[in-house]
Order: C-alpha cells, then sequence, then structure tokens
C-alpha cells in the first residue's frame, strides 16, 4: 500500500466531479430564470438550508449571495423545528438543498412553508420526492456516481455548489452589482486590495504640488522639496492643468543650463501629463505607471473634467495598500 500511486485516485475524483457538472451543465433548463428571478425581486431575505453536507453546501452559498449584495443566512435544519422556523418570513426566499429530498429534518420546513406561502426553491436530485414536488421552483441537479465507492458525498455536493454559485453570479448581472458595489463588502485583505480606487489612495488638498506656469523654477524647487513627490502639477491662470514637472525634466534642464532658477516652469514642463479618473481601480494606475516610461505618479481627474486635477495617486501609495 505505500507504493500506492495517489495520484490516479485524485484524478479519478476529479474526473467524476468534471462528469457530474458537465451532466448539470445539460440540465439547466427555463426554471434557473425563474429561481434568478425570484433571488432579485426578493423583499427580503435568502434562507438557504440543508442537511449534512448539504447544509455546509448552504452555509458556503449563504455566504456567497451576502458578498453580492443578496442578504442571505444559513438555516440549520435541526434547530428550525425547535424554534428556528421563526426566523423566516413572508417576504424571504428559501432555498433547501437536499440530494434525495426526503431527508426527515426538511419536512417540518417545507410544511411551514407552504403553510406560510413562502417561496420554496429545490435544489434536488430525486423527483419523486417531497421537496421537488413541494417546490415552486425545482433545480434538478441530475444523479451522479459519487467517488469513494459510490457512497461518499463528492460529485453531488460539487453540482449542488456550482448550482448555488450559478444562481449567485446570475443574480449579481441582474442587478447590475459590479466591482464598486462588490468592494464595499470587502474591504479587507488581497481582495479588498484588488478593488481599491483611485480615489482611496490618491493625494488631496494642500498635498497636492501645484504650481503656476510662469512661476520661476526656484519657487518651483522650494515646492517639489516640501510636497516630497519629486514631481509639480503645473496650473493655467484658469485653475486648469497644463503640465508636469518631474525630478527627471530638472535634471534635464540642469544639463542643459546650470543657472535654472530664473526659468520659468511652462519652459520645461512636459504638457498633456497622464491623467487617471477618480473611479478607476488603483490596480489599473499601477499597470499605467508600470507601462508608461515608469512614471511613478498620475493627476487625478473627475470624469465631468479632465484638465481639472482633484489629486495625485503616487506609486508609493499603491505599494503600500498592497495593490498588484
Amino acid at each position: 500500500m505505500k507504493n500506492k500511486n495517489y495520484k490516479i485516485i485524485a484524478k479519478n475524483v476529479i474526473e467524476l466531479e468534471i462528469q457530474a457538472l458537465k451532466k448539470l451543465k445539460k440540465s439547466i433548463d427555463s426554471s434557473f430564470n425563474k429561481a434568478v428571478h425570484a433571488i432579485v425581486k426578493c423583499q427580503s431575505k435568502i434562507i438557504f438550508c440543508g442537511v449534512g453536507k448539504s447544509s455546509k453546501i448552504s452555509a458556503k452559498l449563504s455566504a456567497t449571495f451576502s458578498s453580492v449584495g443578496s442578504p442571505s443566512f444559513s438555516l440549520s435544519a435541526g434547530d428550525a423545528s425547535h424554534g428556528d422556523l421563526g426566523s423566516i418570513s413572508k417576504k424571504d426566499v428559501l432555498i433547501l438543498i437536499s440530494y434525495s429530498g426526503e431527508t426527515h429534518e426538511l419536512k417540518n420546513i417545507i410544511q411551514y412553508a407552504k403553510r406560510n406561502k413562502i417561496m420554496l426553491i429545490g435544489i434536488v436530485s430525486k423527483k419523486k420526492s417531497i421537496l421537488y414536488k413541494s417546490s415552486d421552483i425545482k433545480l434538478y441537479i441530475p444523479e451522479v456516481k459519487e467517488a469513494g465507492y459510490g457512497i461518499v458525498p463528492t460529485s453531488s455536493t460539487a453540482a449542488q455548489l456550482a448550482m448555488g454559485d450559478s444562481l449567485a453570479i446570475a443574480s449579481m448581472e441582474y442587478k447590475k452589482f459590479g466591482k464598486v458595489d462588490f468592494k464595499k463588502f470587502h474591504p479587507s485583505g488581497s481582495l479588498g486590495a484588488k478593488l481599491k480606487t483611485v480615489e482611496d489612495l490618491m493625494i488631496t488638498g494642500n498635498k497636492i504640488p501645484f504650481i503656476r506656469q510662469n512661476e520661476k523654477m526656484k519657487t518651483a524647487i522650494n515646492i517639489m522639496s516640501l510636497k516630497k513627490l519629486g514631481m509639480l502639477i503645473i496650473r493655467n491662470n484658469k485653475n486648469l492643468t497644463i503640465g508636469i514637472v518631474t525630478d527627471g525634466d530638472l535634471k534635464r534642464a540642469l544639463q542643459k543650463n546650470k543657472d535654472i532658477q530664473n526659468i520659468t516652469v511652462k519652459n520645461i514642463m512636459t504638457k498633456n501629463p497622464k491623467s487617471i479618473e477618480r473611479n478607476e481601480l488603483a490596480a489599473k494606475a499601477l499597470n499605467i505607471m508600470n507601462s508608461k516610461n515608469k512614471i511613478t505618479s498620475l493627476c487625478v481627474h473627475d470624469k465631468r473634467n479632465k484638465s481639472q486635477t482633484i489629486g495625485v495617486i503616487h506609486i508609493h501609495n499603491i505599494l503600500a495598500a498592497n495593490v498588484q
């Protein structure tokens, strides 16, 4: 047994689950659309419930739905019959998950849902079961071969999870729940970092190194040293951004003329500086910086006026926020 190649077992289990998902894909019908419509029109909560391994799937799906804008919780089938049925209201949508659809613990919940006219969606594999027959919307999971001598819930739970995930994403797209919305529920961790916007990280107010186009470089150097961003944003008399002066521009000017203090900033500035809209992802700003001759900062504008700089985003701010 020590020399047995367990990789073969892994591949066999994965293959069984792949086949289960293929069968599920072929079985999707108009009932799926009905379920999505019921979910997005729900005026209260999406409640998931299952027994055994299906209860673990229910807990995961509940978390997914909550994260994409559909308030949800997972109900313990065992606790439901001991008072927790009171947490289900008529405005909720109840999604019961069961392979057999005949699990004893679910019967009281089904009866309660029918008695109180609560929308019931059943994710089930047995069409003759009480769950299938009682569901307002029936989401059929084809019967599949399980791994582990054909008795360990593996392929069936993979299919249940895929069905639930598909409902979550379809509902998300129906409601036009985008990246900015998603970010509100994921402010921390690597996912939160990926979803940070330019506005979250930009420098604003008095920290922005503004200077008028006709100011002398003597003043410009002082402001650049004070603001410590290695750049200046050049504005005209209408407060519109017309250029930028960076450390690189300063070095090139010194190579041409040792005495630059009396030169006006407009004579050495780079015109039409790179700018980004405030609601763009910080990751996009980082990509622009890395692709445009390795620049270290971008002007930030509101979508209404690209020439009106409202902030600066610096590569140090992006990297400090773990944006990649």
